[in-house]
């Protein structure tokens, strides 16, 4: 097992380092002056000289990786352009409102998506299996950004019961948790589950669907074991496969959140990344990004780190 997590651990390093060149090279590749959100088109060339020694924007790609690397490691991910705040502290203040949007989501849509799955493979080839096979596909299908205006459009302007802008009244970027902040979260915690609902729906089912026509399941019939233990064990056999899927699927909703928080204006990491590319905001950008590739990174490591604890085979293997 030792060896298995040491693996893992090496083989997450040159993911991380390739993320931190992907999030400072994109950016470079989009059109545009980063310096026209702080500096008017007429500015004087002494002007645009001073800006650009410093941001740092004076020096090769290269060099501007290395710094920017260096500062990275030690928590400094620049200053913005636009607002002139330091970008770690945007972020973080962004990642935390993501994480709970993202979180609710994941447990809505796992909890839902298990139980319909199992529903499904149980009852394989009858109603509950179809109903929830159109359920999962009508999940997957459905564009986040439009079920977030249908249901703000349903539930915020025909039935006035949640609120369609912000995390908070008047919308207040700060967290509480308090029956009005809640309020806020339903729509756009809502619109963000419905897909990793339908994955997992999907996965789920055909998992129970195949385990149980295994033959160990049959065997543990004929011994006379209840409903409820073969429960288990099925439960036992498809988790470290649910787990893996589950775990890609929170760490989409942390990257692709940026339509559903645009559409709900939710202070996440989706909507200062949408902030950050209108405005051009190369710091902002970067310190994005990184923020969310590593996040997925280690999403993946703990998911690799979590399968052999409940299947010790695979840390065997």
């Amino acid at each position: 097992m030792f060896a298995y997590l040491l693996k893992r651990l090496i083989y997450a390093i040159p993911i991380a380092l390739s993320v931190t060149v992907v999030s400072f090279v994109l950016v470079y590749l989009a059109p545009g002056d980063p310096l026209n959100a702080i500096a008017p088109a007429d500015a004087p060339e002494e002007v645009i000289v001073a800006l650009k020694s410093a941001y740092g924007l004076d020096k090769p790609v290269p060099v501007q990786y290395g710094l920017w690397l260096m500062r990275a490691v030690q928590g400094d991910l620049g200053t913005s352009i636009a607002s002139g705040r330091a970008v770690t502290a945007e972020v973080l203040s962004a990642v935390s409102n993501t994480l709970l949007l993202a979180g609710m989501a994941a447990l809505g849509g796992v909890l839902i998506g298990c139980i319909l799955g199992a529903l499904a493979g149980y009852r394989h080839g009858t109603w509950i299996d179809r109903v929830a096979t159109v359920i999962s596909v009508i999940g997957v299908s459905i564009p986040h950004y439009w079920l977030g205006l249908v249901l703000t459009i349903v539930f915020s302007i025909w039935l006035p019961w949640f609120p369609a802008m912000g995390a908070g009244p008047g919308g207040s970027s700060e967290w509480l948790w308090d029956a009005e902040h809640l309020r806020h979260l339903v729509l756009p915690a809502l619109t963000l589950s419905v897909i990793p609902m339908g994955i997992i729906t999907r996965t789920v089912r055909a998992l129970v669907a195949d385990m149980l026509e295994q033959e160990f399941v049959t065997a543990l019939r004929a011994r006379g074991l209840s409903g409820a233990a073969i429960f288990r064990h099925i439960a036992k056999n498809t988790a470290p496969t649910v787990l893996a899927v589950a775990g890609l699927q929170i760490g989409y909703l942390m990257g692709g959140s940026i339509l559903v928080e645009t559409v709900f204006a939710w202070p996440g990491t989706g909507f200062l990344l949408n902030t950050a590319i209108f405005q051009r905001d190369i710091p902002l950008l970067q310190g994005t990004i990184l923020v969310l590739c590593m996040f997925f990174v280690v999403l993946n490591l703990l998911v690799d780190i979590l399968q052999p604890l409940i299947d010790p085979r695979m840390g065997r293997s």
